[in-house]
C-alpha cells in the first residue's frame, strides 16, 4: 500500500488524466472526488463558476482511501482552476480534510493562459501544513511535459529528505 495519496476532482478530465499520470510515476494511491452535484454541459460550466466564485461548498460523495489521510506522508490534492480558484468540490474536501494532512502538494489545471498560482493560498487556507510541492498545468501548451515532469522532480526530491 502506497503512503502516497493523489486525490482529486476532473470536471472534463483533464485533471483526471494528468494526476492518473502523476500516480502512475509515484507509485501513488488514487482517488477521485466527486460532490453529487450535475456539472455536465454549459448549464454545469456555469455553475461551477459561480460556486467557485461565491466559495459554495456542498457535501462530498464518500470516498474511501487505502489509510486515514493523516497517515500518508504526502497527499497530492488535484483541482481544475474556476473562475481564478480552486473547484468547489476541492475546497470542500480541503475544508473538512485539510487539517488532517502532514504533507500537501497542489496541482491545478486550467484552460488560460494565466498561471492562477494564486490558488496555492487559497487552498493552503484549509490546510495548515501549506504545500511543499505545486505546479499549475494546461493540458496541450508546449510546457505541459516540461512543468510536469519538473513536479515530479520535486516532489521525489522533498519525499527523500523525509
Amino acid at each position: 500500500m502506497s503512503d502516497i495519496l493523489c486525490i482529486y476532482y476532473s470536471r472534463t478530465g483533464h485533471t483526471k488524466q494528468t494526476m492518473e499520470e502523476i500516480a502512475r510515476e509515484l507509485g501513488a494511491e488514487i482517488v477521485e472526488l466527486r460532490d453529487g452535484v450535475n456539472r455536465s454541459g454549459w448549464q454545469g460550466w456555469f455553475r461551477c463558476g459561480l460556486d467557485a466564485m461565491r466559495k459554495t461548498t456542498r457535501p462530498l460523495r464518500k470516498f474511501e482511501t487505502g489509510r486515514p489521510l493523516q497517515d500518508y506522508r504526502l497527499v497530492i490534492v488535484g483541482t481544475p482552476v474556476w473562475a481564478g480558484r480552486c473547484s468547489s468540490v476541492v475546497r470542500s474536501f480541503l475544508k473538512e480534510h485539510g487539517g488532517s494532512l502532514q504533507n500537501a502538494a497542489y496541482v491545478i489545471t486550467r484552460g488560460s493562459e494565466d498561471k492562477n498560482e494564486e490558488v496555492y493560498e487559497q487552498m493552503d487556507q484549509y490546510t495548515p501544513c501549506g504545500h511543499c510541492a505545486a505546479v499549475s498545468l494546461r493540458t496541450g501548451s508546449v510546457g505541459y511535459a516540461f512543468w510536469e515532469e519538473e513536479f515530479l522532480r520535486q516532489v521525489r526530491e522533498i519525499l527523500n529528505q523525509q
